[in-house]
């Protein structure tokens, strides 16, 4: 990836149109799509379509307008956001079968709690402790789906006990946003679980396991190459190997997964310095964290194309047809491998919130992060990446959802997916210019801003 010297001031321009097209595709989607089909989850053709693998695109589904709304202060789409979070997202509360609840109800409940916090729309004090008991239910059923290991434990997929999924990093932050609200998880016996005890170790079994940092764990071991699932014997508590479920295979880097690790392990840091979190050994675990981070977003820079996108696994089988691919741009239409849009969505966040971290004490470092990340915003601002189609219901073109399973469309005369969205790509773009606009004010924005 090409670090160029960009401020956040020259987006301006392309930041203000896309609201405007970020508001239209919001509304043509609540026009059109039917919900009783299921979640909307990636297009075929420009149009959404759902998948019943699990139930985890809806709360970006209400979360898109709420962001968009607070954004925008568009009334018509915090209606939109606010109803159909209270008729549609109550059973994701209680979705035992899953992984995902950092996903779904943060990005509902909890925007809609901030939101109410600072005054951005009319709320009793009843609403309010509604949006917190949801979160606090979600956080103890989240924390409860826990497999042990000999050093502390981790939140497990959907495939089972002995599957830590990387996704999970962000999910995580759920549980961090129920400790927040000064809840804990009642188990057997009444047994008392502290949800930030819970959460750090999670973050850590995922720094240790998820992530590599070329000490030799492997012949493949380099800084902050990322498996997609690491797998753990449930008899004792022991890893075993990693995994991919949606990559090319566990000794590569499926780039979503690398994504999901740069934002994850980045606001989980920021709530623990946020949160003035104390405790004995809590210098060892950031500094944990803080490796996590790093070398996870200087895996990116390395292995992204010149503009900022990444393929959709870094060692994806054919990818080495295309050569010095970080050294050009990605190519959208190429005979080989497809390019991930929503990773560069995602992973951009990590950047800009890892940049924030090291502010004050690792300016250099700081800048590179800045500079990447609003490099890759710059590149999905574009016409290129951007759904200007006016029929199109998506926002972000050329994401990628399960390459290996054949579930991507693939258009007529390519070999490759494209053109196509995803509601996860679509959202993190939303919740990427979010946070660009913030900083851009001289504001930030957290997911646990005014949860109290």
């Amino acid at each position: 990836m090409i670090l160029s010297d960009i401020n956040i001031q020259d987006l301006k321009k392309p930041l203000d149109a896309f609201w405007k097209l970020a508001t239209e595709k919001a509304l043509l989607l609540h026009k059109e799509y039917d919900t009783n089909q299921g979640s909307p989850v990636f297009t075929v053709h420009g149009k959404y379509t759902t998948r019943g693998w699990t139930e985890w695109t809806q709360g970006f589904q209400y979360g898109i307008p709420l962001l968009i709304a607070e954004a925008t202060s568009n009334k018509e789409l915090l209606k939109i956001g606010k109803e159909n979070t209270f008729n549609n997202m109550a059973h994701h509360l209680s979705h035992f079968g899953v992984h995902d609840h950092g996903f779904n109800n943060l990005s509902t409940y909890g925007n809609l709690l901030r939101m109410a916090n600072q005054n951005l729309f009319d709320a009793s004090k009843e609403e309010k402790e509604y949006y917190k008991l949801a979160l606090r239910m979600s956080a103890s059923v989240q924390a409860k789906r826990w497999t042990n290991t000999k050093e502390g434990g981790f939140i497990y997929s959907f495939n089972g006990p002995h599957s830590l999924f990387i996704d999970t990093i962000r999910t995580a932050r759920i549980v961090l946003a129920g400790h927040k609200l000064k809840h804990r998880l009642l188990d057997e016996n009444d047994t008392k679980i502290d949800l930030l005890q819970r959460a750090i170790e999670h973050a850590l079994t995922t720094a240790k396991y998820a992530v590599f940092y070329g000490e030799g764990r492997d012949i493949y071991d380099e800084w902050g190459r990322v498996a997609h699932e690491s797998i753990f014997n449930t008899n004792d508590g022991k890893y075993r190997c990693p995994n991919s479920q949606q990559g090319f295979s566990g000794f590569t880097t499926w780039t979503r997964g690398l994504a999901w690790a740069m934002v994850g392990f980045s606001e989980f840091l920021e709530f623990l310095e946020s949160e003035k979190i104390s405790f004995e050994g809590i210098e060892d675990v950031k500094a944990t964290l803080l490796k996590a981070a790093k070398a996870t977003c200087d895996f990116y820079i390395k292995y992204t194309s010149s503009n900022g996108i990444p393929y959709w696994d870094t060692g994806a089988p054919n990818i080495n047809k295309l050569g010095n691919y970080n050294e050009r741009e990605a190519e959208i239409n190429n005979p080989y491998e497809p390019i991930d849009s929503s990773a560069a969505a995602i992973g951009a966040q990590g950047l800009l919130r890892l940049s924030h971290l090291l502010k004050e004490t690792e300016a250099k470092a700081s800048k590179k992060y800045m500079q990447a990340g609003l490099g890759v915003l710059q590149t999905l601002l574009s016409d290129d990446y951007l759904a200007t189609e006016p029929t199109h219901q998506g926002i972000l073109k050329h994401s990628v959802y399960h390459w290996p399973n054949g579930w991507d469309n693939v258009p007529k005369g390519s070999k490759v997916p494209q053109n196509e969205s995803s509601m996860w790509g679509d959202y993190h773009l939303v919740e990427l210019c979010f946070l660009a606009k913030k900083i851009s004010e001289d504001k930030y924005y957290t997911f646990f801003d005014m949860i109290h």
